[in-house]
């Protein structure tokens, strides 16, 4: 035999209403979701506006060695292909004296770093060839220039 008996409350005029069971086991997770969305596009907004540089006033060291930033150009002008003269900065030197002239411009850099400029008529083993001189005389990074085509 079942039996349903009928839950009813009593409010305070009275009245008899039917109870109802409210379930607290399920969370609504729809609001928090939608403030995640919205926090993570503010977040994606925002973020490329706050990286910009600090100021800041560096102290002032007695001791500490000035930082030779001078950059080392080495060019091969098309004249190359008849005398070997190459230009160290702006001395020319003879292909086969340049990795002793390279190792000396060498010794007060931080880095062993040379920039590589070329004319446009000149091959590519020439510039190899000029690659290997460098290295040689002890360089560990070349960089080859060009220049980018002028819109006309």
């Amino acid at each position: 035999m079942n039996i349903q008996q009928d839950q009813t409350t009593t409010n305070s005029r009275g009245v008899r209403r039917p109870r109802t069971a409210s379930s607290l086991s399920e969370i609504n997770v729809v609001p928090l979701v939608d403030v995640m969305l919205v926090l993570l596009i503010i977040f994606m907004v925002t973020a490329p506006m706050m990286q910009r540089g600090v100021d800041v006033s560096l102290p002032v060291s007695r001791r500490a060695q000035a930082i030779n930033a001078e950059r080392v150009f080495v060019t091969v002008p098309l004249s190359y292909r008849t005398d070997g003269m190459v230009q160290l900065g702006e001395e020319p030197v003879p292909v086969d004296l340049l990795h002793e002239r390279i190792r000396q411009a060498m010794t007060n850099q931080e880095e062993n770093e040379v920039f590589l400029r070329g004319d446009g008529e000149i091959t590519l083993q020439e510039l190899i060839g000029v690659m290997d001189k460098l290295k040689e005389g002890g360089v560990d990074r070349v960089g080859i220039l060009s220049r980018v085509p002028s819109a006309s």
